[in-house]
């Protein structure tokens, strides 16, 4: 059983940073790809940043290229999401998840794409 755990999260004014942090369980961490995605109040949960396991390949979405920064340390279990410039339309609830290990087709931008899910971390950007 693969267990994430996110945190970081908080009340920050607009311009402001934080860095969310996700600790995974398990010893074979390296060999997954990860993501981070979000999911604010009455709307569905949006895909926000990808890194890949070894090669730590990134993308993101357009919405946060520029200001949000993936990475992972794989000694440590951990990936990171380094936001910088915060909005107030960032504010939402951010997941880390593990990409499946057979895609089926999915792309990394689709949350059917992950099977192991965090708990969540709360991200407030005050205006």
């Amino acid at each position: 059983q693969v267990q994430l755990v996110e945190s970081g999260g908080g009340l920050v004014q607009a311009g402001g940073s934080l860095r969310l942090s996700c600790a995974a369980s398990g010893r074979t961490f390296s060999n997954y790809a990860m993501g981070w995605f979000r999911q604010a109040p009455g709307k569905e949960r949006e895909f926000v940043a990808a890194i890949t396991g070894s090669l730590s390949t990134t993308d993101y979405a357009d919405s946060v290229k520029g200001r949000f920064t993936v990475s992972r340390d794989n000694a440590k279990n951990t990936v990171y999401l380094q936001m910088n410039s915060l909005k107030s339309e960032d504010t939402a609830v951010y997941f880390c998840a593990r990409r499946r290990p057979i895609t089926l087709g999915y792309s990394y931008t689709e949350t059917v794409a992950y099977d192991y899910w965090g708990q969540g971390t709360q991200v407030t950007v005050s205006s």
